[in-house]
C-alpha cells in the first residue's frame, strides 16, 4: 500500500479544504489531540482563521503491550462541574485480556498524572478555549478504535458546545461507525476497512514531541476580522 499522505501538515491542509464553511466563523474553535493531531489541527486552524486549543486526552494501554488500547481518560479541565473521572474503557478488551477493575484504575491513575503535567507543559497554566455554545473541530492524525475520541467528545459535552465535528485524515469503518453515534459530524478524507496502523498512510509519520506541540500552541492561528461601514 502506498502513503496518501506525506505528513501531518499536509493532511491537516486537505481536511481544512473540506471546511470551508467555517472560515472566520466567530463561533468555532480547533482542538487538537496530542500529540499527532495538534499538527494537522494547527494547519486547519490557520488555513480558516480560528483559534487553536490543545485537547488532552490520552489512551489507556496496558504496560506489556502499548498497542492494546483498553480506553482512554479526560484531562479535569474538560470536565465542568463533574466530580467523577471521565473515562472511557472498552469492555470487550479489558474481558478478552482479562483486565480487572484494579489494573484498570492504576492505569488510569498514571495517565491522569501524565495529563496534569502536559496540561502545565502546553497551556502554562492558561484556561482551555471557552466551549460553550461553540462549534468544536476536533481533530487527530488519524483513528483506529475511536475510543480516544469518544472520552474527549463526553467530556467536552460537559461544557455544553453547540457541534461537536471530528475531523481527521483517515479513519477505520469501525471507527467512523462509532464516532457517528456520538458525534455531530465526521469529516473523513478517507475510511479503510481494516487500518492495521495510522504511520502506514503517512509518508512521514516523524513522532510529535511536546516541544513541537508548545510551538505550534504559542504561534497565532486566529486574526480578528472587523467590517468597515461607512
Amino acid at each position: 500500500m502506498n502513503p496518501v499522505f506525506s505528513n501531518r501538515q499536509e493532511a491537516g491542509r486537505k481536511l481544512a479544504s473540506k471546511l470551508t464553511a467555517y472560515l472566520n466563523n466567530s463561533q468555532a474553535i480547533v482542538l487538537g489531540l496530542p500529540r499527532g493531531g495538534v499538527p494537522v489541527a494547527y494547519e486547519i486552524a490557520k488555513i480558516l482563521n480560528l483559534p487553536l486549543d490543545v485537547c488532552l486526552v490520552k489512551k489507556l494501554t496496558i504496560s506489556s503491550n502499548s498497542e492494546i488500547v483498553i480506553g482512554a481518560i479526560a484531562e479535569d479541565a474538560l470536565v465542568h462541574d463533574y466530580s467523577g473521572r471521565m473515562i472511557i474503557i472498552d469492555q470487550d478488551i479489558t474481558q478478552t485480556y482479562e483486565i480487572d477493575p484494579e489494573t484498570i484504575r492504576a492505569i488510569a491513575a498514571r495517565a491522569k498524572a501524565e495529563l496534569k503535567w502536559r496540561d502545565a507543559c502546553y497551556r502554562h497554566f492558561r484556561p482551555l478555549l471557552k466551549i460553550r455554545e461553540r462549534v468544536v473541530i476536533l481533530v487527530d492524525d488519524g483513528i483506529a478504535t475511536g475510543s480516544t475520541i469518544h472520552a474527549a467528545v463526553t467530556a467536552l459535552r460537559q461544557h455544553k458546545p453547540k457541534q461537536i465535528i471530528i475531523a481527521t485524515p483517515i479513519a477505520s469503518l469501525d471507527g467512523v461507525k462509532r464516532i457517528k453515534t456520538y458525534a455531530d459530524d465526521l469529516i473523513c478524507l478517507i475510511t479503510a476497512k481494516s487500518l492495521y496502523a495510522v504511520d502506514f498512510w503517512y509518508e512521514d509519520f516523524s513522532p510529535v514531541t511536546d516541544q513541537e506541540v508548545c510551538e505550534l500552541l504559542s504561534q497565532e492561528t486566529h486574526q480578528s476580522t472587523t467590517v468597515v461601514t461607512t
